[in-house]
């Protein structure tokens, strides 16, 4: 199905592809900082993804398997939506947003408290063809 026949279209494809081919997969409320995430982020981001699939697989970050997870079904969304190759599909856009806080108290000496930081993220992966990547191919 190309751009040209779709029915309805959601906002936030909208935002993320515009008419251009593709797809995008989201996690939401993952249970890691966003700051750790944005490192592993920043290794996939432009690469072919399939490559940064195996990348992912042997990463030694926890969120690694996260991502991975997520590009895995970008490539499936593009494949089965959009009817593209996975061999010919670039990650054009990786973010990490900042989810909501969770804040617990820990006890500590005479009487007091201090605050931990439970944080989370929302992590979205971008997939487009090599031939309509922004800035030509690599």
């Amino acid at each position: 199905m190309s751009a040209a026949t779709r029915v309805s279209e959601s906002a936030r494809r909208q935002r993320l592809l515009g008419d251009q081919p593709g797809a995008f997969a989201v996690a939401r409320f993952v249970r890691v900082t966003p700051q750790k995430a944005r490192r592993i982020a920043d290794l996939i981001r432009g690469e072919n993804a399939v490559d940064a699939a195996q990348t992912l697989k042997f990463a030694p970050q926890a969120v690694a398997e996260n991502f991975r997870k997520l590009v895995e079904s970008a490539v499936a969304n593009a494949e089965s939506t959009e009817g593209l190759d996975a061999n010919n599909l670039v990650i054009s856009q990786v973010m990490v947003d900042e989810g909501p806080t969770m804040k617990r108290w820990r006890p500590r000496a005479k009487g007091a408290a201090n605050r931990i930081l439970k944080r989370t993220s929302h992590l979205t992966v971008v997939v487009t063809p090599v031939d309509t990547q922004k800035g030509g191919t690599r």
